[in-house]
């Protein structure tokens, strides 16, 4: 099969590309490496059924052409980061729901399913936790640019899930929550890269806010795993499915174990949200995912415990 991967150089799109070559698929990385890196694909990049083209989804001509000669697109480049997101709101929007036209208008033509990556940040302020599929969902104030982001990725679902309904286009929307591992960065304000880069150098961790709001974090092997999974389902097609770990952990607690694991010495402080990010700045307290769904549809479950997902990205960051 020919497997086309939008955001291919990035950090989960570079895993899934391996684990596609592993499995014996042909794969096609389209990355205009401006969060990507071509060091994610540097260990497979060579593999004669692997390609990577280096140009933007936005290319309308080009998309179309890998749209079109693919079996199966995932569909992952997205501006991604709390910080980039904060800091550059247009080009946030502009490239998560442009770019996701042009996949969808291409793929119909070409009748190729896609699957849509969006985010457990479209559940915004909701109470209802754990996070369920079918929930309402509740949003900050549009002068809030952090709620660009979440507003980009519904607006990304709801295409979609239009073009499954009046077009019958095989569609799948998988929601993915703190996914973590090896060739993560934190330079968009990732945190788990982060705390491990500060504790290794021995600088403060910095926890923003007070430290109280909770995540779940799901190692990339186990996201990797279930979308591979959800692609050989049929009666996943026309859904949204959550990936993510019902465990939570508060973000000040996640510094400390980060810093035990580490055997770092590292203070950790807190940075208020202002400085962090903007004036005004709204979070989650928590992010947690229901995923009585995905259970259902291809047994998933996570198998990757927090202690060890930290202690291969610490390995990571060692080089070793």
């Amino acid at each position: 099969m020919k497997v086309l991967i939008t955001g291919g150089c990035g950090f989960v799109g570079s895993h899934l590309g391996e684990r596609l070559l592993a499995d014996g698929h042909d794969v096609v990385a389209l990355d205009d490496l401006s969060t990507g890196s071509l060091t994610n694909v540097e260990s497979f990049r060579d593999h004669p059924r692997f390609r990577t083209v280096i140009d933007s989804v936005m290319n309308d001509a080009l998309t179309g052409t890998l749209v079109d000669d693919a079996d199966l697109v995932f569909h992952l480049a997205a501006a991604v980061g709390v910080k980039l997101i904060v800091e550059r709101p247009v080009h946030t929007i502009e490239t998560n729901v442009h770019g996701t036209d042009i996949v969808l208008k291409h793929a119909v033509r070409s009748r190729t399913p896609v699957f849509i990556t969006s985010s457990s940040e479209v559940y915004g302020k909701s109470t209802h936790v754990p996070f369920r599929e079918d929930a309402d969902l509740v949003l900050g104030p549009t002068s809030k640019h952090r709620w660009a982001y979440a507003c980009s990725k519904l607006i990304d679902e709801f295409l979609a899930l239009a073009y499954w309904k009046e077009q019958s286009l095989p569609v799948i929307v998988v929601r993915l929550f703190n996914t973590v591992g090896p060739r993560q960065t934190g330079q968009y304000g990732m945190v788990l890269p982060r705390f491990v880069r500060q504790a290794l150098a021995g600088e403060p961790i910095t926890v923003y806010g007070d430290g109280t709001q909770s995540r779940s974090f799901t190692y990339v092997g186990d996201v990797v795993d279930a979308l591979v999974a959800l692609a050989r389902t049929p009666s996943a097609v026309g859904q949204v499915f959550n990936v993510g770990n019902p465990e939570e952990i508060s973000i000040r607690a996640l510094a400390e174990r980060v810093r035990d694991l580490a055997g770092s010495a590292s203070p950790i402080i807190s940075v208020p949200y202002e400085e962090a990010y903007e004036a005004g700045f709204e979070d989650m307290p928590r992010r947690v995912p229901d995923i009585t769904r995905i259970q259902a549809t291809i047994g998933f479950r996570p198998r990757v415990p927090l202690d060890e997902i930290i202690q291969r990205v610490l390995a990571f960051q060692r080089g070793v």
